[in-house]
């Protein structure tokens, strides 16, 4: 067990930067219709809602989530506008996830909550900026 507690901040950073990398990609796919293009087919116009919204907050959300920079707040909002989507794009189709094709929407959301509540890990440019904050009200 003493593997697990050693590495259990780097194994948080590694799953807070790829979860940020794919919901980042989900957004720059919508916008700008790179790596493959949006779901739905073609980009939404300026300020849609919901689809515009939503593909500039996975985008900036998840950059942010993946930098991690303001990683808890970014990451509530990034697993708030899934539950969203969830709840009114897929689970009115039907009950489970499997069923309604909620199963992303539901798996951003529950890690973008974890993520929420236990940090960012290593690696995270928080605490680069805390660290070099403490240390200039030190020189001063």
């Amino acid at each position: 067990m003493d593997l697990f507690d050693r590495t259990k901040a780097h194994v948080l950073a590694l799953f807070r930067i790829v979860v940020g990398l794919l919901f980042a990609s989900h957004g720059a796919a919508t916008l700008f219709n790179v790596l493959g293009g949006p779901k739905g087919g073609k980009v939404p116009d300026l300020a849609a809602w919901p689809s515009w919204w939503a593909a500039v907050i996975q985008l900036v959300g998840g950059t942010l989530v993946l930098l991690g920079l303001g990683t808890r707040v970014a990451a509530l909002i990034c697993s708030g506008s899934m539950a969203y989507a969830y709840f009114i794009s897929h689970q009115p189709k039907e009950l489970w996830p499997l069923q309604n094709g909620g199963e992303p929407a539901a798996l951003f959301c529950w890690a973008f909550l974890l993520i929420a509540f236990f940090g960012p890990g290593k690696w995270a440019l928080d605490r680069m900026v805390a660290r070099s904050l403490s240390e200039s009200s030190y020189a001063t």
